[in-house]
């Protein structure tokens, strides 16, 4: 997909969608899928600007561990973790990915060349070529190696890690790594026992995980990435992943927002209104703006508004179709070419603003023509023109296009002139056939090239709905064309019959051969290796060393057409098959498909797991892990079986998978330049507006302390959080809970709390009506979220943790732990009484599950503070509420000797000025690399 476009655009058309996380406040998860292309890139070229920069493999490695132990660690999820690779992907993806390998070559050559113009020395050895990071390179097979080294360490090692089933899809199994995971899902979906509340998170960065989940219908599903910046230089990414701000994008949201959007057509269809049916059809027009498989429209923009132009074309028109388009990724033609027609309006208005302009200038010079010589040109060719046309009127395309669009009319200022209309068609078809000719090439703009130009159009279309639904329903088909047709040429489409060939995936070489330029052949095995660059290759002109690129109306030059020609599979196999018999025996075992491999804990094994990398990586010594291969079809789902699953939402509230149900608003769009990343948005948000029942008795406030203090709440809609109330106020007077200090109890039930009133003084007033005008312009700059006038205020303190505690019958159970800090929240954003689930930790009831012997324990009472240590039987005491634990304490250090010459090693204190300029630098320079202490006299507090 156009990515951060995609991505950015939807975050800002629907605020809420996005939310930091802190590690405390991250909801439970069953299953965690990571698309770990994004963190193989990461971890090996984080900054392609620096042509300086150079990586050993180990540290690549190391890092990738890192960041799945991370990744890992913030998600903990509960039954499955599944890492996928991109295997060798279909036909249809190739074209893209051999663009963005050309370009990605030639762009780190010409930065090359522009360092060494600069006289800049870059170091000896060879920088990381990020090309190969594709099915089938000696760096991948060795990365595989070591991912499975890394599951068998951490799961021999790591008892988070030990109830959880690992999977493991590497580059040898074909498919691209979130299409394996869908496959995943959708396999899970099929199996009678499935549990409808399964809640999923997905990693990656790609925008089109947001379809890709969106078509599971699972109503807990959220997506993690990387928070991303824009504006201002190229985003840099922070390398360390702890360093790193995470955003949880809720799916949930995502749906009730699309129900919104669309939430006008209510009344005016005769079919039921199904969200989960409009959430089909609102996948599909996502498809329509371009992404890795088809180019898109002409001059359909995501940042010249395409999408809502898609949105408002898809409510007038749906009344009309009787029934969705988008049919569980089959696509019903002819309500497709329905909404089509409809939406090619919008080729003939951009084309009226440029044909206005055109009638504008030519008024203002009086003349048709700006020089004579040009009028009297124009006039001859268009003499000609018309000979050759009678002549050709049969092959033209013209009388068709006049039968359907004569009748249409277009939307211009010069409606009055007969003359004008006709000019407007024959400019506006003249128009086209330029793209054509221009862009593809074509002498002749026929018929049959339209009609073709429709139908591969459509077929993509249908082939991408497959890929997303079902799978993959053709390893070969591929869209032909660097550039889409325009709207008001797909016609005729109704009829269409499409079927696809499944064919089978490329192996490993055929792919690396398909997608990477010659500038990286040293990642093909040596016998492959002149093809790409022998002038007597029958295949050389796959490999052009420069070649154009066609921003075609973008503005980013990574948006760029890559002009390069598309492979013949044929003639590429036929090149290979005389040098396939060189290939080495290794080599051999690299060019294969092998299977996804599950593993999981297993107690009683144990063996010795060797290392891949002894140098660098310790073996495992103890390994406990069984594992085995899943075969290739094993999750394939008929396309027959592929259901929707029906939940009962109303029942619970899952922490975490927030929804906009729990307080009564209305929503409309409007321009208000909602603040979702670093700048005000540019286009339209979706705006919640809270209705407050102002009559109601409940918002007094000796009332609304009644209810809530001392209780847990809700605070923070829509991402809700648990807090627990200590003061509610309405600026006048406020309630508060009378508690010894360091006692944070929840009064349950009907336990009264201990309450003290007070009448609040003119500062804390004027404080109070601070803090409301803060929170109401955060909510509507941050979340588009207008909560109108305050009349009460909950003083709450977040939840940071549970905490374990002991009662007197020996048993565990766990206590919730609150801030010391007591944060401001408006009453009509605070919910309460809601079911919420959450079984967290529910299956620790005793010490002795709490201290297995032989855990690891700390310390942390006096005097062994911090030490570690390791549980023993403690059958004779667990009784008494007490087990036996042998610490090691490490050595103090002798200080004494220290202390006592402190004179004679203590340096003479000099300001940053002095020393910076003693060492001729500037005292910026300086306060980068020094820090500062600050020391307060007299007592601690």
């Amino acid at each position: 997909m156009g990515v951060p476009k995609f991505y950015r655009w939807i975050s800002e058309r629907y605020p809420c969608l996005s939310q930091v996380v802190k590690e405390h406040q991250i909801p439970e998860f069953d299953n965690l899928y990571l698309d770990m292309n994004g963190i193989i890139h990461q971890c090996s070229h984080p900054n392609d600007d620096d042509v300086h920069f150079r990586i050993s493999e180990d540290k690549i490695f190391a890092d990738i561990f890192h960041y799945l132990e991370v990744l890992f660690r913030i998600i903990k999820p509960r039954k499955v973790f599944f890492m996928a690779v991109d295997g060798v992907a279909p036909r249809a993806k190739m074209n893209q990915q051999r663009g963005r390998r050309f370009r990605s070559a030639k762009e780190a050559e010409e930065k090359i060349k522009k360092a060494l113009e600069k006289g800049e020395t870059l170091p000896t050895e060879a920088r990381f070529d990020s090309n190969c990071i594709t099915p089938g390179t000696e760096f991948m097979a060795r990365l595989h190696e070591h991912l499975k080294y890394f599951v068998n360490m951490k799961i021999s090692t790591d008892k988070s890690w030990q109830g959880v089933t690992v999977y493991l899809s590497g580059h040898e199994t074909p498919g691209e790594g979130e299409h394996k995971i869908m496959e995943f899902i959708r396999s899970e979906k099929a199996e009678p026992h499935h549990d409808p509340n399964t809640r999923h998170c997905l990693y990656g960065l790609d925008a089109d995980l947001i379809m890709l989940g969106l078509t599971s219908h699972e109503a807990h599903f959220a997506l993690l990435r990387e928070e991303v910046r824009f504006g201002g230089k190229k985003s840099q990414r922070a390398c360390a992943p702890e360093e790193t701000t995470f955003h949880l994008l809720h799916l949930s949201l995502m749906r009730e927002y699309i129900d919104y959007e669309f939430s006008p057509v209510k009344g005016k269809i005769s079919f039921e209104y199904d969200i989960e049916r409009i959430i089909d059809d609102w996948i599909l027009m996502g498809f329509l703006v371009g992404n890795d498989f088809i180019p898109h429209l002409p001059h359909l923009h995501i940042n010249h508004d395409a999408l809502p132009l898609l949105y408002r074309t898809y409510m007038t028109i749906l009344p009309e179709l009787g029934g969705y388009i988008n049919e569980n990724g089959h696509l019903n033609l002819q309500r497709f070419e329905k909404y089509l027609t409809r939406l090619s309006d919008f080729d003939r208005e951009h084309f009226s603003e440029v044909f206005v302009d055109l009638k504008w200038f030519e008024s203002k010079v009086g003349n048709k023509y700006l020089n004579e010589a040009a009028g009297i040109a124009a006039e001859e060719a268009r003499k000609n023109k018309q000979k050759k046309q009678k002549a050709q009127e049969n092959s033209m395309c013209l009388a068709a296009l006049e039968k359907n669009e004569a009748n249409v009319t277009p939307k211009t200022v010069l409606e009055d002139e007969p003359e004008d209309d006709d000019m407007f068609e024959t400019e506006f078809r003249q128009y086209k056939r330029t793209y054509y000719m221009t862009k593809m090439g074509v002498e002749v703009v026929s018929d049959d090239f339209l009609a073709d130009q429709a139908e591969c159009y459509v077929q993509a279309i249908q082939w991408i709905l497959h890929y997303y639904y079902h799978g993959v329903q053709s390893w070969s088909w591929y869209y032909p064309y660097h550039y889409a047709p325009y709207l008001s040429d797909i016609r005729n489409i109704s009829e269409l019959k499409i079927k696809f060939e499944l064919g089978k995936p490329f192996m490993p070489f055929e792919q690396l051969l398909a997608v990477l330029p010659a500038a990286s052949k040293d990642l093909l095995p040596k016998c492959y290796q002149h093809l790409m660059t022998s002038q007597d290759s029958p295949i050389i002109e796959y490999y052009p060393l420069d070649f154009k690129t066609d921003l075609n109306g973008k503005q980013q030059e990574w948006e760029a057409v890559v002009l390069i020609p598309f492979i013949d599979e044929k003639r590429l196999l036929q090149a290979m098959e005389s040098c396939n018999k060189c290939l080495k025996e290794e080599e051999k075992r690299r060019n294969t498909h092998s299977a996804c491999l599950m593993y999981w804990y297993d107690k009683d094994a144990e063996f010795q797991y060797t290392s891949p990398w002894p140098e660098k990586f310790p073996a495992v010594e103890r390994c406990r892990t069984r594992y085995k291969t899943i075969p290739l079809d094993a999750w394939h789902v008929d396309i027959t079986h592929n259901k929707i699953t029906k939940m009962n939402k109303s029942v619970l509230y899952f922490c975490g998978f927030p929804t906009l149900k729990h307080i009564k608003h209305k929503f409309y769009l409007r321009k208000s330049g909602v603040q979702v990343f670093q700048q005000s948005s540019h286009g339209e948000n979706m705006m919640l507006e809270i209705i407050a029942d102002y009559n109601s008795k409940e918002q007094m406030v000796e009332n609304v302390a009644s209810l809530v203090l001392g209780k847990r709440v809700f605070v923070n809609w829509p991402h809700l959080e648990e807090a627990r109330v200590v003061a509610v106020s309405d600026g006048e007077t406020k309630f508060y809970l009378e508690e010894p200090h360091g006692t944070q109890k929840l009064y349950m039930g009907n336990a009264v709390p201990p309450t003290k009133v007070a009448y609040v003084g003119d500062k804390e007033q004027s404080a109070w009506l601070k803090e409301v005008q803060g929170i109401s312009e955060h909510y509507q700059r941050r979340k588009g979220i207008i909560i109108h006038e305050t009349s009460v205020v909950v003083y709450a303190q977040l939840l940071t943790g549970n905490r374990y505690q002991l009662n007197q019958n020996g048993e565990v159970y766990l206590e919730k732990q609150w801030s010391k800090q007591a944060l401001p929240f408006v009453y009509q954003t605070v919910v309460k009484d809601i079911k919420a689930f959450d079984s967290r930790f529910s299956n620790i009831k005793t010490l002795d599950d709490l201290f297995p012997p032989g855990s690891t324990t700390f310390m942390l009472g006096s005097p062994y503070y911090g030490c570690m240590g390791e549980v023993q039987d403690s059958r004779d005491v667990i009784t008494e509420g007490r087990i036996r634990v042998v610490f090691s304490i490490p050595c103090e250090p002798q200080l004494d000797p220290l202390i006592q010459n402190q004179h004679k090693y203590s340096v003479k204190y000099n300001p940053a000025y002095i020393l910076a300029s003693r060492l001729g630098i500037s005292g910026y320079l300086v306060s980068r690399f020094t820090g500062s202490i600050f020391i307060g006299r007299g007592s601690k507090k």
